[in-house]
């Protein structure tokens, strides 16, 4: 699944907060992932145009876009900020509820994540992520595969992401969740290296 862990110790957001900025991690259940390095041009250029997008579309709306790096704490209960044990930074989410914002971010599930896949994490978005957001209740999962030009998109049905559903990136897709967000495709999908 790509990513390394820092070690086999448990951690908490609290020791999150003390590590050195130049280097990122996203705790899952206590186990701190090191991030892979910043993104290629590619990858920031899709994020980029999902947020912008969807962003614009929110202006005036209760509901915000937000792009990463924003911390994204899920708690398991009422356990205080310090001893949440996972923290992710997804690359593209939406936040409905503004009881959930706070100037750390964002603590509870957004409504809408979106990451970008890359050859390093790949793995670790479309097993170990996906597990983890439908547990907390993310109500609409997408992945975006730059390479194949393939977006896998997970909806919570009772409680559980169903069978993904699969669409090229063309045209345009909805967000089923949120259905004023319509994302276009052809102009970044145009944009995209060939060789990429």
């Amino acid at each position: 699944m790509g990513l390394a862990l820092k070690d086999t110790q448990h951690h908490c957001y609290g020791d999150y907060l003390a590590w050195p900025d130049d280097m990122r991690y996203e705790l899952i259940d206590g186990n701190a992932y090191a991030m892979s390095p910043a993104p290629d041009l590619a990858h920031q250029d899709v994020a980029g145009e999902i947020y912008r997008q969807a962003a614009n579309i929110l202006t005036g709306k209760p509901c915000r876009a937000f792009i990463a790096p924003v911390d994204v704490r899920l708690p398991k209960q009422n356990e205080t900020d310090e001893s949440i044990d996972t923290v992710v930074q997804p690359d593209v989410l939406v936040v409905c509820d503004s009881s959930k914002l706070d100037r750390r971010g964002v603590r509870g599930a957004p409504d809408w994540i979106v990451e970008v896949l890359s050859p390093s994490t790949a793995g670790h978005d479309q097993i170990r992520k996906r597990n983890l957001y439908e547990r907390h209740g993310v109500k609409e999962y997408w992945l975006v595969h730059p390479i194949d030009r393939v977006l896998t998109v997970y909806r919570l049905i009772d409680g559980e992401y169903g069978k993904p559903e699969l669409y090229e990136l063309n045209g345009e897709t909805q967000v089923g969740v949120l259905p004023d967000i319509v994302i276009r495709w052809d102009e970044l999908a145009a944009r995209l290296p060939v060789d990429y």
